[in-house]
């Protein structure tokens, strides 16, 4: 199983992603990571990407993906998917994806941005990540509280795991 944890910048993809990586043992990817240069700098400078620029960063993730799965491996991404159609970019062929869906409510979310530090994405972009959010579709995603504590958010993703074997 190929787990996509998603949602707005400070949703907790990152901290949900390597604790339950940690209480899974399946290795975790931040999408972060898979980002060209160009989008670090154009994110860091506060300006939104734009659907070319995510282009080359959705298949990077999609192809990662694809590696797990045709090694027989389960593995645990975090990653905004931010609109329907990059999660299509990123399910595509991969029959083992799930998508986790961790919905935050606005203030908490700017809020933890305001605490967070050594992070590129500056306060700024949680509105427009916001607007560009199409929320997945009843039955795409679990959807997940943010504001839960992880360990509450793990376990529900651990059900959701333990529903699909």
């Amino acid at each position: 199983m190929i787990i996509v944890i998603m949602g707005v910048t400070a949703s907790g993809k990152t901290t949900i992603g390597t604790r339950a990586s940690k209480r899974f043992g399946w290795p975790f990817y931040d999408a972060d990571e898979f980002h060209p240069p160009a989008n670090i700098a154009k994110m860091s400078r506060g300006e939104p990407l734009t659907d070319a620029d995510r282009e080359p960063w959705l298949k990077a993730l999609h192809d990662k993906m694809a590696e797990e799965e045709r090694a027989g491996h389960s593995a645990i991404f975090a990653c905004s998917a931010l609109k329907s159609r990059y999660r299509d970019v990123l399910r595509q062929g991969l029959p083992a994806v799930r998508f986790v869906f961790l919905k935050g409510d606005p203030e908490v979310l700017q809020a933890r941005l305001d605490h967070r530090k050594g992070h590129f994405m500056p306060r700024t972009m949680l509105p427009s990540q916001m607007a560009a959010l199409e929320e997945p579709e009843p039955g795409e995603a679990l959807e997940l509280d943010a504001a839960k504590p992880p360990n509450e958010l793990i376990d529900a993703i651990a059900d959701m795991v333990k529903a699909a074997s």
